[in-house]
């Protein structure tokens, strides 16, 4: 089996890139992996920062940290330490999204957890965001909120690249079969594809070929190891492509991330296949470096690159084996049912059991993630001891009863908010109204009736459930947390609009209606994770019905009737100084008449603080 010293060695191409540019401190790329040890001698003097609350300089030994520290050097290893990564003089964002199981195995994280952690990385600034892990998607299709994610890295010109998966076979994975993403295979040393390379249909248009047999990387508490798969394949991608956007950029030219997707996907080479093997298992082709980068020399001189018109996630890469110094290993892709996990199995360290609160909320409020969420309330007790002792307290009890005679225990539990059954959330109230935080989720807890919970509040730290799932804390803002069912909120609504204008039974029925469709589009079609300011605007918008009603009756006149098309959310041209306003436009047509104009209203939101508010009056248009 041949070996190589570095990737440069079987990617024609890179050394001449690398003489061009080693990458530039203005291009970001993020990884989502297992933790890295930032404290190996390859990443001396790598412009990296970990966006976990955790220490990434004592990553630990463990599966997750292995395989993160390996695929982060690939990217990051500084050229003169003993492992030369792509694009060591960009800067970088971790993200950890694996972690270790108790049993030694590794924990794959939910398509949800992906989900927040692309929105994490996008929102922090990164260009290009590496994923060596997917799920085995038969159909191809993903959770909403995942597709939210990736939807959010098209609207922002952030190219996501992610690994083919490992399995083999003609199949998918999710992230990698999703569109806009670049999907990454495995190709050996003679540029072939390695054998348990994923080669699904998806994956002939937006899919391409990297060295990932036999790569060299570092390993988590020192040394370096050779390991195969599709997971260590991928950041060789995003490395490339993130030397291609400096370059443009040390050119002084605009510099588009899927736009340089487009260039890797249209001056790929024919792969060498063994006689027999399926077209197919090439992909669209091995990626070309040369070719990449004399597309964009041959474009106008000064010209821009312009950008192109519960589930589980797991890692993707064969052979993570815990050996020091080059030892070669190559493992069998990992096949957890339910998760996206990393394409590699390695050793794990236990995981700690204690259930509290990261860090608690360090930076509330002063430069803290604000956050919006609307969900189910639910609860969870961290641990089977803290269960044992509250099943033991109550004696028979159920939870309300036992929480009615004893409000204090209530900061005991775990108040988790959920999509789906799926805690996204956990709400660890704090400061000196805590207590009536507490309160008012007793009281919400204790009316079965309640079908949504609205939680607006920071994010401060994670905490484990009783499931192994480490979740974000919100850090509740008590004026903003309601509760409603569908139907009484729509009565309540338009109740208030017959109150006060002359609105006949027949219009508020159909205004009823129409705003039952409409918060049940923001529930069920436009779920999110309350994150992003056009997120926070638009799960505003489903807690303040009322100015939504007005809209809807005006759109209800009979014989004229338009019904609602479109929910979308942009930013505002029209704001205050020293805030963030977002409009969610709500458009309208007229299902009998397809002829007749098309009707938009616009409100503004401003998000700039914890609690949102509306400003200014609706604005209505005819569109053609």
């Amino acid at each position: 089996m041949t070996t190589h010293n570095d990737t440069a060695g079987i990617l024609p191409g890179l050394k001449e890139l690398w003489a061009e540019t080693l990458g530039s401190p203005e291009v970001v790329v993020a990884v989502l992996d297992g933790p890295a040890d930032l404290s190996h001698p390859c990443f001396a003097g790598a412009a990296l920062r970990s966006l976990s609350a955790e220490d990434s300089s004592a990553a630990g030994g463990g599966t997750a940290a292995q395989h993160g520290t390996h695929v982060a050097s690939i990217i990051f290893g500084q050229h003169q330490s003993e492992v030369k990564g792509i694009a060591p003089k960009c800067r970088g964002l971790l993200v950890p999204v694996f972690a270790d199981e108790p049993n030694g195995g590794l924990a794959p994280c939910s398509q949800i957890d992906l989900a927040r952690a692309i929105t994490q990385a996008v929102e922090a600034g990164a260009h290009v965001i590496n994923i060596s892990g997917g799920q085995l998607a038969p159909s191809g299709e993903a959770d909403r909120l995942l597709m939210n994610a990736i939807r959010l890295c098209q609207e922002r010109d952030v190219l996501l690249v992610a690994a083919a998966g490992n399995d083999g076979c003609d199949c998918l994975h999710v992230p990698a079969a999703l569109e806009s993403v670049l999907a990454v295979g495995a190709m050996d040393s003679i540029g072939q594809p390695v054998a348990v390379s994923n080669w699904g249909k998806a994956y002939q248009s937006q899919g391409i070929l990297a060295p990932g047999e036999n790569i060299l990387g570092a390993l988590s508490g020192g040394g370096t190891a050779r390991r195969s798969g599709t997971s260590f394949a991928a950041p060789t991608v995003s490395g490339i492509a993130a030397l291609l956007l400096s370059l443009l950029r040390q050119q002084g030219r605009q510099a588009s991330p899927h736009a340089i997707r487009e260039v890797l996907l249209q001056n790929v080479l024919p792969c060498n296949l063994p006689q027999g093997t399926e077209q197919q298992r090439c992909l669209m082709g091995r990626i070309n470096v040369s070719g990449s980068c004399s597309s964009l020399t041959k474009s106008a001189q000064g010209g821009s690159v312009m950008s192109e018109n519960e589930v589980m996630v797991t890692p993707s890469a064969c052979g993570c084996g815990g050996a020091k110094e080059e030892v070669l290993e190559q493992d069998a892709a990992l096949e957890t049912a339910e998760g996206v996990q990393p394409s590699a199995a390695v050793a794990s360290a236990p995981v700690p059991a204690a259930v509290t609160p990261s860090a608690g909320c360090p930076s509330c409020p002063g430069g803290a993630r604000l956050v919006y969420a609307l969900g189910e309330l639910g609860t969870d007790f961290g641990s089977e001891a803290r269960k044992d002792s509250f099943t033991q307290d109550m004696m028979g009890a159920s939870l309300l009863e036992y929480l009615a005679k004893n409000p204090w225990a209530a900061q005991n539990l775990i108040w988790t908010l959920n999509l789906d059954a799926t805690p996204i959330y956990a709400i660890v109230p704090q400061g000196p109204f805590a207590s009536v935080a507490y309160e008012r989720l007793r009281e919400f807890l204790a009316d079965n009736k309640i079908e949504r919970v609205s939680i607006p509040g920071y994010i401060g730290g994670t905490i484990k459930l009783m499931s192994g799932q480490a979740v974000p804390v919100i850090v509740p803002e008590v004026r903003g947390m309601y509760s409603w069912t569908l139907g009484a909120l729509a009565e309540a609504a338009v109740s208030n609009m017959r109150a006060s204008a002359e609105v006949s039974e027949e219009r508020a029925r159909m205004a009823d209606s129409q705003l039952r469709d409409y918060l049940n589009r923001v529930y069920y079609d436009y779920r999110n994770l309350g994150i992003t300011p056009q997120e926070r605007a638009l799960n505003f918008s489903a807690t303040n019905a009322f100015q939504i009603t007005s809209v809807l009756v005006t759109e209800t006149n009979e014989g004229q009737r338009r019904v609602l098309d479109e929910i979308t959310v942009e930013k505002s041209p029209l704001c205050r100084p020293d805030s963030d306003c977002y409009d969610v436009k709500l458009t309208f047509f007229d299902p009998d008449n397809t002829l007749r104009s098309r009707r938009v209203y616009r409100y503004t939101v401003d998000v700039s603080e914890v609690l949102p508010v509306t400003i200014g009056k609706v604005r209505s248009w005819a569109q053609s």
